[in-house]
């Protein structure tokens, strides 16, 4: 069972479309053909149900950290309530992720990430100690080719790009915030709740954009854009005029003081007569410094005004879902996943001409996934494994009388360790046994 660095779990089909191609593999008897689908459809039905429940305590615990709740609250709950209920979220959150074959963002690879720099070149800055909870998940590590303009052309530029990425955060409560002198009507969250962000095609040098504390300025370049510029214009006109200024200076003094100095020493009326053309000499540096800098400004504006666009672009074209509907999103995204784990394993080992091991398994599924469509994946063995052993029910043997009643395992293990799984219709009948106590309210 071959471990791979640079593949996921992920299987890039629909569970609809990965049911055709296993029965377009045509190793599956004509007869069996339609008991395939019934089964796929019990367990679909199945995963639907238990996944609901889940949602529905994710959405429960949700509630007093919800900045969009629209709904009143019949009792508040205690800060301790709180705790229990925000670690509860977290933990079930994390485990939906995992199942929908999501992959923990590293600090690392944050990082590294947010030190990449932009298309657009402005310094960025995110205080992660507003934030008491960061959930970072993502799936599909890949490359995009863009175009992206350069001087006064396009050009390709190949960019990493987080195709799913998904962002939980939990913001510290008012009184931090009011400690740091932080104006309310100037923050663009809500302090103590939590904010779920779910996106697409996410550039990594972009993901600092996810984050509403996100604070740009300018960078090392455009302040020497803005100071090297303005002081080389101004040396050539003060190396002209420093003899003036100092008469412009021995005049004030004059003027002020009396011939108390050696600035004064030269004043006479001449001097004071031209000292015009001085003045309009200093009048022009000030306009040219002035000229220069609010170029310069007005460069480094542009420059945020842009930025400011992409960010809007980003969260706006490239946005799936917010808050609480980021749920529904990723327990659709999990079912569907888990669902297509079971199929695949459960099909090769019923198609299979000999017993297979948990490692030999693992690996005929990602060369089928290969050979078959030219996709790779790192195939994620454990999980529908250990699904499918959970799974028991009750069937009957020998023309249905009770005393043959037996309960069977959707996967057992023999003694040399190869998996084994009931028929196509076993399998069925486990399920619908499941389903059937679902709910036990009848007597």
């Amino acid at each position: 069972m071959a471990t791979y660095q640079d593949r996921e779990a992920f299987i890039p089909y629909r569970r609809s479309d990965l049911i055709e191609l296993c029965l377009e593999d045509g190793k599956l008897a004509p007869a069996e053909v339609k008991k395939f689908r019934d089964f796929c459809e019990i367990l679909s039905s199945y995963y639907h149900f238990q996944l609901h429940q889940t949602l529905e305590m994710l959405k429960d615990n949700f509630v007093p950290f919800n900045p969009d709740n629209d709904t009143k609250l019949k009792s508040q709950p205690t800060l301790e309530q709180q705790a229990e209920m925000e670690a509860k979220l977290i933990a079930t959150f994390k485990v939906v992720l995992e199942r929908a074959n999501y992959i923990p963002l590293s600090q690392e690879m944050l990082q590294n990430a947010l030190r990449e720099n932009s298309l657009l070149q402005l310094k960025t800055k995110i205080d992660f100690n507003d934030f008491e909870q960061i959930v970072f998940y993502y799936r599909g590590d890949t490359q995009k080719i863009a175009s992206v303009k350069k001087l006064l052309k396009n050009v390709e530029k190949t960019i990493d790009t987080l195709e799913r990425v998904v962002l939980l955060l939990k913001f510290k409560d008012a009184d931090y915030f009011a400690s740091k002198k932080a104006k309310p009507e100037k923050l663009h969250f809500t302090p103590g709740k939590i904010y779920l962000y779910f996106y697409k095609n996410i550039p990594k040098f972009d993901l600092e954009f996810l984050f509403p504390n996100i604070k740009i300025s300018m960078t090392l370049k455009d302040r020497l854009l803005l100071g090297i510029p303005a002081i080389g214009a101004s040396a050539s006109v003060l190396l002209k005029i420093a003899p003036q200024l100092l008469l412009i200076i021995g005049v004030i003094w004059f003027v002020f003081f009396g011939k108390t100095s050696f600035l004064t020493a030269n004043i006479n009326e001449e001097n004071v007569r031209n000292i015009m053309p001085v003045l309009v000499a200093a009048l022009s540096l000030v306009v040219a410094l002035g000229g220069v800098g609010v170029r310069q400004y007005n460069n480094y504006n542009y420059k945020k005004v842009k930025f400011q666009k992409s960010v809007t672009d980003t969260l706006f074209f490239r946005n799936l879902a917010n808050n609480a509907s980021v749920f529904g999103a990723l327990i659709d995204a999990a079912e569907e996943e888990e669902c297509k784990e079971i199929i695949l394993v459960y099909y090769h080992l019923i198609t299979s001409q000999t017993p297979l091991t948990t490692e030999e398994l693992d690996d005929r599924i990602e060369g089928w996934m290969e050979k078959k469509f030219g996709t790779k994946i790192d195939f994620d063995i454990h999980d529908p494994l250990r699904n499918l052993a959970g799974m028991r029910g009750k069937i009957f043997k020998d023309g249905g009388d009770e005393s043959n009643i037996s309960e069977v395992s959707m996967l057992t293990y023999d003694r040399q360790g190869c998996c084994q799984v009931p028929s196509l219709d076993d399998a069925k009948t486990i399920i619908d046994y499941l389903w059937d106590r679902a709910f036990l309210y009848a007597k």
